[in-house]
């Protein structure tokens, strides 16, 4: 028998919200592989061709993995030619990071491969349940941040 209180499955925005991210994660795992990324390595890339110059420690957090992780990350890229960091910090102790050309490239053919699985999640949605899909997440973010907005 059930528990009365208890979450059901079935029924929780919760619970279909974690399957979904981790089928996306999955598929994205999938196309990013043959290209020899990770979701990690990926998102890195994204990050620095969206935010040139941004330090370890702001990587780590949109990529959401540990500093020390991160500082791994970037030392194999950096040995990889895919990014270059700054000898010295130009501010503080952050030494800040750059997407090479080599970078750039790698990013270019790991996007298509994440818009694909993209586009296909989206697939059976029209064009406003994609945009009310995003305000309603947005909105959840927001909730469970004390109203920040993302």
């Amino acid at each position: 028998m059930a528990q009365a209180d208890g979450i059901h499955l079935d029924t929780s925005l919760g619970y279909l919200l974690k399957v979904t991210a981790t089928a996306l994660r999955q598929a994205m795992e999938d196309e990013l592989r043959p290209l020899g990324m990770s979701i990690t390595h990926y998102s890195c890339l994204e990050l620095l061709a969206q935010r040139p110059g941004l330090s370890n420690s702001e990587l780590a957090r949109g990529t959401f993995v540990t500093r020390q992780s991160m500082n791994v990350l970037l030392m194999s890229l950096e040995e990889q030619g895919e990014v270059a960091r700054a000898t010295a910090a130009t501010i503080g102790r952050a030494l800040p990071t750059e997407l090479t050309d080599r970078g750039r490239e790698r990013l270019r053919r790991a996007t298509a491969a994440v818009r694909s699985v993209e586009l296909r999640m989206l697939s059976g949605l029209d064009d406003g349940e994609r945009q009310q899909a995003l305000v309603l997440l947005r909105k959840m973010v927001g909730a469970l941040r004390d109203g920040a907005e993302v």
